[in-house]
């Protein structure tokens, strides 16, 4: 039995993309919240749904006989971030199970931020807002103990059933990394973990994180649980947890899930001396940006066993990147692949097609920079309005009724850009195809026919599927020079938050 059973909504089987790719790494954030849970004195069991058939939660429920159901998803996973509507549902069945079961159901995750109501009408007893795992312990309390609930931070509920939506008026406080347990891998099966990677790619990853948050302001970026505040944890508390993943559970890579990898040059150099001390280097991937890509920074990633950099790369486009407020310069994007480069670490972009003002010619300068870079593997999307960035708010009135995607692959546009889905999707294609091709051991003829042929269809659907009433934002608005990153500066930021 078990105080406490905690899950979360997403399901690899429900990704047809992330099927393809088959890289599943256990929910860190719901490990901590377990973790923290469990250091308070509460006996937790976790059903962990990235590999497990949702089908089978009800059979948790009669095993464990927990008394709160909690839905707490992995903040640290961009999957999860991307509220996909298929997991929503998995959410909502999960949420319907536990109810049935009698349970107190409590949701906490980037989805239910953004739709509190909904999750509330559909029969979840609270919404848990922020980075919210010690209110989340206090709730877990009080519902045991059958005490009152109005005091906690970051608390939403309705006010009676079906009645008026009740926010709890304070915010949970920022959550010190040195206050948090480590995640709670020892409560769900890893095996699954591993056979997959073995499988599929020959070697076992698992991921970690050494920060939390992101302080810069990319006007599309959503960040409903941390907001702009950043955390990040001490160089030699990652350096011991790497340790423990080899040692432990067998780990021969990692993926630092950070949204932001290595902002601050010093600590980078700090994290590199730890690891090197404790010779425990494995290699390593991250994510962030091209202007963090100093010599400094680059070498400091190369002494602590990183092999691969993904950068937000967006576009390649200067006025599109401005019109984004990225606070990046194309050039340098340019310096940083070459840096990477030469340093041996893989250099991998993120690429946004779609934002508003983007027409052919910004995509052309976009397929350009690729192509005189020659990035060593790229991510293809279009641009996404979520709840509370200045992107949607700007295009919210052109939103239908699709406002969310099914799934990872979904890519729909759902405001009025310059072209149809048809041509991104036939873009995403060819750009990817003709990558990859620099990169097989042999190159065919075949192959060359292949690419040639993608994007001979983009040529052919671009005037076919061009929008002339698409948005573009510089119509309304002066163009704006961000040649200053739109960024809250380190030193601007509280020194709790940092514990560097």
């Amino acid at each position: 039995m078990a105080d406490v059973l905690i899950a979360h909504s997403y399901h690899l089987a429900y990704d047809r993309k992330q099927v393809r790719k088959m890289q599943p790494y256990p929910p860190l954030g719901t490990l901590y919240a377990a973790a923290v849970l469990r250091s308070r004195g509460l006996s937790v069991a976790i059903f962990d749904t990235m590999l497990q058939d949702p089908v089978t939660f009800p059979d948790y429920l009669e095993r464990h006989k927990p008394k709160v159901v909690v839905i707490y998803e992995d903040d640290f996973n961009f999957l999860s971030k991307m509220c996909l509507t298929r997991m929503r549902q998995v959410a909502w069945t999960m949420t319907d199970a536990g109810r049935s079961f009698g349970a107190t159901v409590v949701v906490h995750g980037s989805d239910a931020t953004d739709r509190a109501a909904e999750y509330l009408e559909q029969g979840v007893n609270y919404v848990l807002l922020g980075e919210a795992e010690f209110s989340l312990v206090e709730l877990c309390q009080s519902l045991l103990k059958m005490k009152d609930t109005n005091g906690i931070p970051g608390l939403v509920r309705l006010d009676a059933p079906g009645g008026r939506v009740v926010r709890n008026p304070t915010v949970p406080k920022p959550t010190p990394w040195h206050t948090l347990p480590a995640p709670a891998r020892d409560l769900i099966d890893m095996r699954p973990y591993r056979d997959a990677w073995k499988t599929s790619h020959g070697y076992y990853s698992l991921n970690l994180v050494a920060s939390r948050g992101c302080p810069y302001r990319c006007n599309w970026c959503a960040k409903p649980i941390s907001g702009d505040r950043f955390h990040v944890r001490t160089p030699g508390a990652v350096a011991e947890e790497i340790v423990e993943l080899r040692d432990i559970y067998g780990a021969e890579h990692l993926w630092f899930s950070d949204d932001v990898f290595a902002l601050d040059h010093r600590w980078a150099n700090q994290f590199a001396s730890a690891v090197e001390e404790r010779h425990c280097a494995l290699p390593f991937k991250v994510q962030s940006r091209a202007d963090l890509m100093s010599a400094e920074t680059v070498d400091s990633l190369r002494r602590s066993g990183c092999v691969e950099v993904w950068m937000g790369v967006e576009s390649g486009s200067q006025r599109i990147l401005d019109a984004m407020d990225k606070g990046l310069r194309v050039e340098g994007v340019v310096a940083a692949t070459e840096r990477l480069r030469a340093a041996g670490i893989r250099a991998c972009y993120f690429l946004q097609f779609g934002y508003p003002g983007e027409g052919w010619k910004e995509v052309q300068q976009t397929v350009s920079l690729v192509r005189a870079t020659r990035p060593d593997d790229i991510g293809v999307s279009v641009s996404y309005p979520l709840p509370n960035t200045r992107f949607y708010d700007r295009v919210q009135a052109e939103l239908g009724r699709k406002r969310n995607w099914t799934d990872s692959d979904d890519l729909s546009v759902m405001f009025r850009a310059a072209y149809t889905d048809a041509f991104y999707h036939a873009l995403r294609d060819a750009l990817h195809a003709e990558v990859n091709s620099w990169h097989l051991t042999t190159s065919t003829a075949n192959e060359s026919s292949r690419v040639a042929e993608l994007w001979r269809k983009v040529n052919e659907l671009e005037p076919l599927t061009h929008n002339a009433d698409a948005t573009d934002f510089y119509l309304n608005d002066s163009p704006r020079v961000t040649s200053e990153s739109q960024f809250v500066p380190l030193q601007h930021l509280s020194r709790a938050l940092r514990e560097v």
